[in-house]
């Protein structure tokens, strides 16, 4: 009968075998010694010295401290916290950029006097509850869908998954537009300033086309944020907020549409969003494998995608 005694210089082998493992000086090397009981050739019965070589693999007993026991080094985290920040602030930055677009507007329209910036705030404040935020909400579903589809390397799982949430979003975007084609008439019958109503209606209508492209650029954002590809985003939102001044100028000053103008130019320069991060999709080879082009597959499952996206429409309303 065999036994096998394995030790280095930590406590747990000692506290295995506190009686037959000596405590040695700190920084000697491992000691293994491997003992049988058996009969010497004197015939007398006892323990006897068979090998000090390491024994069969199967009868060896390793005391180990794991990496996890020993934590995170700083360098560990300061690489962690560099590749959150890579992602995250480039995120931040588009979220900020394309929301300045209706800030923008209304700055502009600030110029034409009170009544005008009365009716376009209080558009801005309707078309945000009544729509962009239930969009943004619902487009947020490709985040559990895109992400699990990649993680599980899917990969042409997410081009279907974000056809399915555009045909769904254009779907959702047309009983939208008819309540913001009714804004001014909705806001009269809530007790809102009838003038300062009739401008934030007529506001909301040259909105419409924006409501469209909005859906669409929520369904392209994610599907590259999942892919962890920013930087496009990045710079579209950059372009488009910069182009937006120049299109609210001419619009709200030069071409005498006043707010009207200021409406329109937000929803130019959303689908000039869209077109750039389509192009950039469809000709990139960064999305060779989560592009595949249209599927009748994104036909599949919309239920389920409305069903997930409704929750997650819930949560940021």
């Amino acid at each position: 009968m065999q036994f096998v005694f394995w030790a280095r210089r930590n406590p747990e082998a000692r506290l295995i075998f506190p009686g037959l493992v000596r405590q040695r000086a700190r920084g000697r090397p491992i000691f293994i010694l491997s003992v049988e009981f058996g009969q010497s050739k004197s015939g007398e019965e006892g323990l006897v010295l068979k090998s000090p070589l390491l024994p069969p693999q199967q009868t060896r007993l390793v005391v180990e401290v794991g990496e996890s026991q020993r934590g995170f080094s700083r360098a560990d985290i300061i690489e962690e916290v560099h590749k959150q920040v890579w992602i995250a602030g480039p995120l931040i930055a588009v979220s900020l950029l394309q929301y300045c677009l209706q800030v923008i507007a209304i700055m502009f329209v600030g110029h034409l006097g009170e009544l005008a910036l009365s009716g376009a705030s209080m558009a801005s404040s309707f078309a945000s509850v009544t729509g962009f935020n239930v969009l943004l909400g619902m487009g947020s579903a490709l985040e559990t869908l895109c992400g699990q589809a990649y993680g599980a390397k899917q990969y042409h799982m997410l081009g279907v998954h974000m056809q399915r949430a555009m045909m769904t979003l254009l779907a959702l975007s047309i009983p939208i537009a008819v309540v913001w084609f009714y804004t001014g008439s909705i806001l009269t019958t809530l007790g809102q300033d009838p003038e300062i109503s009739t401008k934030a209606g007529t506001f909301n209508r040259w909105m419409i086309p924006g409501l469209f492209s909005y859906g669409l650029l929520q369904c392209l954002n994610r599907f590259l944020q999942t892919q962890n590809i920013v930087f496009p985003m990045l710079i579209t939102s950059g372009f488009t907020a910069a182009l937006h001044i120049l299109v609210c100028w001419l619009l709200v000053f030069k071409s005498g549409l006043e707010s009207r103008g200021a409406a329109l130019a937000i929803s130019i320069s959303n689908w000039v969003n869209v077109l750039m991060l389509a192009l950039y999709i469809t000709l990139s080879p960064t999305c060779v494998e989560t592009w595949k082009g249209f599927s009748k597959e994104a036909l599949h499952d919309i239920l389920s995608f409305i069903r997930l996206a409704v929750s997650s429409a819930i949560m940021i309303w």
